[in-house]
């Protein structure tokens, strides 16, 4: 079967461009007992407002007579900046916990232009907690920083 290409005039449908994306790595730590990090991700204004939560992954299928939401608030900076408030599961957001790799994740299409603060938070059972942050100018701006142990390099790029 042969195709024709074709061209639709004046009907073409703009999509906005991806604000940008957020670089997460979670790093292969050696220790004798290692449980994957729960990892939430969210944006404030830089001038202070409402933070708007990106990614939040956890144990969905924790078993048991305690669910894996149970541990969310041991993510404590994003739980006061507005976690607690989050229903879970979350739509877009929220999945299981990942394994140590590097993992992309998009920016909403209707985050507004403007200065940001990104937060990166990880709490480990067993481990430790950790919360990189980093100013960011969406949609033009890029910027790195990392962590120091339960999680590695955090990066933003447009």
């Amino acid at each position: 079967m042969r195709t024709t290409p074709f061209l639709l005039l004046g009907s073409a449908i703009a999509t906005p461009a991806a604000a940008g994306t957020v670089t997460v790595t979670i790093p292969r730590l050696n220790v004798a007992e290692y449980h994957r990090p729960y990892v939430a991700v969210w944006l404030e204004p830089e001038g202070g407002g409402p933070a708007r939560t990106i990614a939040v992954w956890y144990d969905i299928k924790k078993g048991g007579n305690e669910p894996g939401t149970k541990w969310l608030s041991d993510l404590r900076a994003w739980w006061r900046k507005g976690g607690r408030s989050l229903k879970m599961p979350a739509d877009g957001v929220s999945g299981a916990t990942r394994a140590p790799g590097r993992y992309t994740i998009p920016l909403p299409r209707d985050l507004r232009p403007g200065n940001y603060i990104l937060n990166v938070e990880a709490a480990r059972e067993t481990g430790g907690r950790e919360l990189v942050s980093l100013p960011v100018a969406v949609p033009n701006g890029s910027g790195k920083a990392s962590g120091r142990t339960e999680l590695g390099p955090v990066s933003f790029s447009r």
